[in-house]
């Protein structure tokens, strides 16, 4: 019991992603309450459910699946909303579970480099920004590449992350050549003897073929260095942008040789479910999920309690 005029107890990790999720599982929820007009798992109950997946973004075909495998040993049973919430999280989970991959470093790859990839908006410059002050806390020197010479503000941005984390920041002039300064910090990176790269990009069209082709030649000097490397290309989707985020990884990975997800805004959408498509189409690890603006808002990801916040399950 707490004494009169204690602080509260920070939140915990599943608290912090229920808050982060209430709009995707606000409006999932809703949509799995409508189906509660008949207490009998029957055919237009499982229809229902189906249509409640595809609204919450998950797809047609991952929506007939899913229904398919709740309903399977229950059909024309009795079941409860509590106990469709509870195995729908459960099955959920299961398409979840095989990218819940925490994000690591290889200690054997000094430094180890991190290409960060991903559309306009993303967040991306943010997100790299957190994830180096996640890599400082656990005593990693990492060196910061300002590789969005498009934008000033993006160049900035890091630098105010690389004041905040004690990380080497190598930028240039907007405009530069980003493939010359991801070389550049590779170099830098091993006059420090840092522990790890992480390279910001400008933020592209899937569709622009030029851009694409500038972030192919990125990949290829970095080659020049470590012919092994970018050792992690991580792509930053927009949790908001729904079922397009499919498209921006089929075509990311046709540039690029993606390694991990990271997923942004989810706290300010009701499209949580795309991530649950995204798993099961293209099996992706997972790294990190953005539930807020604070660097503790970026969560290393958690299939089971994912999908429970998702659901509303307790």
């Amino acid at each position: 019991m707490r004494t009169f005029g204690e602080a509260p107890p920070p939140p915990t990790l599943f608290e912090r992603l229920k808050s982060g999720l209430a709009r995707s599982s606000g409006a999932f929820g809703q949509n799995l309450t409508a189906v509660f007009t008949h207490k009998k798992l029957d055919a237009e109950t499982v229809a229902e459910l189906e249509e409640a997946l595809i609204k919450g973004d998950l797809g047609a075909g991952l929506a007939v699946k899913l229904a398919a495998a709740v309903a399977k040993g229950r059909y024309n049973k009795e079941i409860s909303e509590s106990e469709l919430r509870a195995v729908l999280a459960a099955e959920i989970g299961k398409v979840l579970a095989p990218v819940e991959k925490p994000f690591a470093v290889d200690q054997t790859k000094r430094p180890y480099i991190v290409l960060v990839a991903g559309v306009n908006g993303t967040g991306k410059t943010t997100t790299i920004g957190k994830i180096a002050k996640r890599l400082a806390d656990e005593g990693h020197k990492v060196v910061l590449a300002a590789g969005d010479t498009f934008r000033a503000a993006a160049i900035e941005q890091l630098q105010i992350w690389g004041q905040r984390t004690g990380a080497d920041v190598v930028a240039r002039a907007a405009g530069a050549d980003a493939a010359g300064l991801a070389y550049d910090a590779i170099e830098r990176a091993r006059q420090v003897n840092a522990d790890v790269v992480l390279i910001d990009t400008a933020g592209r069209l899937q569709n622009k073929a030029g851009l694409m082709a500038e972030l192919e030649k990125m990949v290829r000097v970095i080659k020049k260095l470590d012919a092994f490397a970018p050792h992690s290309v991580l792509l930053v989707l927009d949790a908001t942008t729904g079922q397009n985020a499919i498209s921006q990884v089929e075509a990311f990975r046709a540039a690029v040789p993606l390694s991990g997800l990271v997923m942004t805004k989810l706290d300010g959408t009701a499209k949580g479910g795309i991530l649950v498509a995204l798993a099961d189409k293209f099996g992706l690890p997972v790294h990190f999920i953005g539930v807020g603006e604070t660097a503790e808002d970026l969560q290393v990801f958690s299939a089971d309690a994912f999908a429970r916040a998702l659901t509303g399950a307790a």
